[in-house]
């Protein structure tokens, strides 16, 4: 079986883990910190925040930027349920902006137009998680720009991302958001076996996330409310969680960020081979805006299927059938059925219904070989050649 996504592990990676394995530090060591840095200069962001995935890093920016009962969270229906229930963790409702058409990520005409009538209504939100899907970043100065006139706040969630660049500089830079999320999953672009990471430039968010990543617990005397009673002190001023990341974790994370440019670059070479393979059968090919440099973490096709006489279903077997790992990222969000008991139908979201209904992610990571390639191309030109 060629999978959809799969982590790539060096010697090098393992000999980084093995270093801290013989330390004196499992957790809340050197090495977090370390990582913590490599990142935050990597995007040229200013804090960095590294806990156990990217939900936490998600649920953390909630709760620094002061989410709650009350409030409301938009994000695409498109994603994967974490951008939504980060909101619903920290007690605040969440709503849902459609997709454009090209890119697949939140459109911003749809949230003008969403954000016009939530002022009329007086129910405007609080924070807005554009999601940079499959890599490809979102118009954030569109974004921000609204953000700006209607007052919210804005995390991106680039689980997909880390690499990427929009306009030019690195995705997780801040420039159009308060908070951005990575996510180390084993088949994002690089792994910490689990985790993920919070970027921002503001010293007082970066301070709250670090609270609530570690129970609310501070040793640093200027956030006590009185004198240490001793070097043994300290206090807990917040509810915060256990959602720390563990030295394992980031040592294979830096390793692993010593090739994160070798793998965009990777990746955006399968990703034409892709283009160039594909381009005569009945698909609708990724659509790469000019501002953008995806991370590629995901190359979703979409089946022409008025030009074939197979379903998205007999497409989606076959293939793994004959071994071709494809997945579809993702279900919409607003029809599981857990936000259907909140009224959401599938009638609410139209651009997200059209594609879930002929999407499907192919093979791609950065180990992915040009032979792979070849056979997952063949297997899908035999498919959409044998119609019934």
């Amino acid at each position: 079986m060629i999978p959809y996504g799969k982590q790539d592990i060096t010697q090098a990676d393992i000999d980084a883990v093995v270093n801290v394995l013989q330390s004196d530090f499992l957790t809340q060591g050197p090495m977090v910190p370390r990582f913590e840095e490599l990142v935050a200069a990597h995007v040229d962001a200013k804090h960095a925040v590294a806990v156990n995935s990217a939900t936490s890093a998600l649920h953390i920016a909630c709760m620094a930027l002061g989410l709650g009962e009350g409030d409301w969270l938009w994000t695409s229906p498109v994603t994967f349920v974490a951008s939504a229930n980060c909101g619903l963790y920290c007690g605040a409702k969440v709503d849902f902006v459609d997709i454009d058409p090209k890119t697949y990520d939140l459109c911003p005409v749809e949230l003008e137009a969403k954000l016009k009538q939530a002022k009329i209504d007086n129910r405007l939100p609080k924070v807005v998680v554009p999601v940079h899907l499959c890599g490809q970043p979102c118009d954030m100065a569109a974004i921000s720009k609204l953000a700006q006139e209607y007052g919210f706040k804005i995390i991106e969630d680039a689980s997909h991302a880390i690499g990427g660049k929009y306009k030019g500089e690195f995705i997780g830079n801040g420039r159009y958001s308060d908070i951005t999320v990575f996510s180390f999953h084993p088949v994002k672009i690089v792994t910490t076996a689990e985790g993920g990471m919070a970027m921002t430039n503001s010293a007082d968010l970066a301070e709250k996330m670090n609270l609530h990543r570690s129970h609310g617990i501070t040793r640093d005397p200027h956030l006590m409310t009185h004198a240490p009673d001793g070097p043994w002190y300290y206090q807990q001023i917040a509810l915060g969680y256990n959602y720390r990341m563990t030295e394992l974790q980031a040592a294979l994370g830096v390793s692993q960020m010593e090739r994160l440019d070798a793998y965009v670059t990777r990746r955006h070479e399968l990703a034409k081979r892709y283009d160039q393979l594909l381009a005569d059968l009945p698909l609708t090919l990724p659509w790469q805006h000019p501002n953008s440099y995806s991370g590629l973490h995901l190359y979703v096709i979409r089946l022409q299927l008025e030009n074939t006489n197979l379903s998205h279903l007999d497409v989606f077997e076959a293939l793994r059938e004959q071994g071709i790992g494809v997945n579809l990222h993702y279900i919409p969000v607003h029809i599981q059925p857990y936000f259907r008991e909140m009224g959401f139908s599938e009638n609410d979201f139209p651009q997200s219904m059209a594609y879930y209904r002929d999407a499907i992610s192919l093979p791609m990571f950065q180990g992915l070989t040009n032979e792979q390639q070849d056979t997952v191309v063949a297997v899908l030109t035999e498919i959409l050649s044998s119609q019934p």
